[in-house]
């Protein structure tokens, strides 16, 4: 009886499958016109405010009762399988695979593209200066312990551009070999993880070794290896090198969420929505800073995130890195960024890009 039900409806699914899957290879076959196209002008594969404003736009047509996060998903991978019969987009991250930071690539960029992992944050840079990858993908900011210090030491000295930002909800995973903490005399993470854990670890295995290593992942990949060490990590993480959870979700903030910084040599046109990221140093002279800012309120843009970080020239001088809400091409914005950059002492445009989505 459920037989007879269901096969009219598989039928009808199966049907609706075949429509989709000729619109996708029209859609496909477009997509390689548009490659010829960039290929004559020799316009870049990549177009972030473009590909954020399709995945906007099919979330405002949604009308369910597939939700939004997941139209977008499907189109973001659309877009990525689209974008490789043009070329591949070669990306790297801090690795090894496994790490948030290989989330955010995903993310950003779906699927039909060749992931680089690299040992350090610096090396994401040097792999993107040197043209190895197209992009580089580099955490910035968590919103429990602050700044990513090296990324924005980095991003000053830099001549590659922000072109997007990809926000990553961080989930902490206590693992190792056997699934338990039999045996296990070290724990071991990233530093950060290691900080956005340390209430629950206080609590429950107070007295086991912590130790800090490169990465997540790294982390993972030692307790694969050993069973006295326990690593904290994501579950992908955990699956990548087989183990065990010992407990789930051990952040000590719920809401824990990582900001990364797409980088690269594209400087992106406005998308409609957009954040433009500044470093700046002030005159050593009161009331600097405040006047600094102050062509910010005159010509209406809002900042959104404002950290500053040593110089390091012995002086208590500082750098001040700014993001503000829209792109550099906007009037108010380009007005308020022309004062600035006459009144700053030092004063560089780190990107504007497409707001994350």
């Amino acid at each position: 009886m459920n037989d007879n039900k269901l096969l009219p409806l598989r039928e009808k699914i199966d049907a609706i499958d075949a429509a989709i899957l000729e619109l996708l290879n029209q859609r496909a076959s477009v997509a390689q016109e548009v490659g010829h196209v960039k290929a004559e002008t020799n316009a870049p594969v990549f177009r972030p405010e473009r590909e954020a404003q399709v995945l906007r736009n099919m979330a405002a047509k949604n009308t369910g009762p597939l939700l939004n996060d997941d139209i977008q998903l499907i189109f973001r991978e659309v877009m990525s399988a689209c974008r490789a019969l043009e070329r591949r987009v070669v990306v790297a991250f801090l690795g090894p695979v496994g790490t948030f930071s290989e989330q955010a690539v995903y993310k950003q960029f779906g699927h039909a593209i060749e992931a680089l992992p690299c040992i350090s944050i610096d090396e994401v840079f040097r792999a993107t200066e040197a043209g190895t990858a197209d992009f580089g993908v580099v955490p910035i900011e968590n919103s429990s312990e602050g700044a990513i210090n090296r990324t924005l030491d980095l991003l000053l000295q830099t001549s590659l551009a922000i072109s997007g930002e990809v926000a990553i909800p961080v989930q902490h995973s206590l693992m190792s070999k056997s699934g338990t903490m039999e045996g296990v005399t070290r724990i071991c993470a990233h530093s950060q993880a290691l900080a956005q854990c340390q209430a629950w670890l206080n609590q429950h295995f107070p007295h086991v070794e912590r130790q800090a290593v490169a990465s997540n992942a790294e982390a993972a990949r030692m307790a694969s290896a050993d069973y006295s060490v326990a690593a904290i990590a994501s579950e992908i993480a955990g699956h990548q090198y087989n183990l065990g959870i010992v407990s789930a979700h051990i952040q000590d903030d719920p809401h824990n969420r990582t900001r990364f910084a797409v980088v690269g040599r594209l400087n992106t046109t406005p998308s409609g929505k957009d954040q433009t990221s500044i470093v700046l140093a002030t005159p050593n002279k009161a009331g600097a800073v405040y006047n600094l800012l102050a062509p910010l309120s005159k010509h209406g843009v809002s900042m959104t995130r404002f950290e500053s970080r040593p110089a390091r020239t012995g002086n208590w001088e500082y750098y001040f890195y700014v993001d503000v809400e829209g792109h550099a091409m906007d009037a108010k914005v380009k007005a308020a960024m022309d004062e600035l950059n006459q009144d700053a002492a030092f004063f560089k445009i780190l990107g504007s890009y497409p707001c994350t989505v």
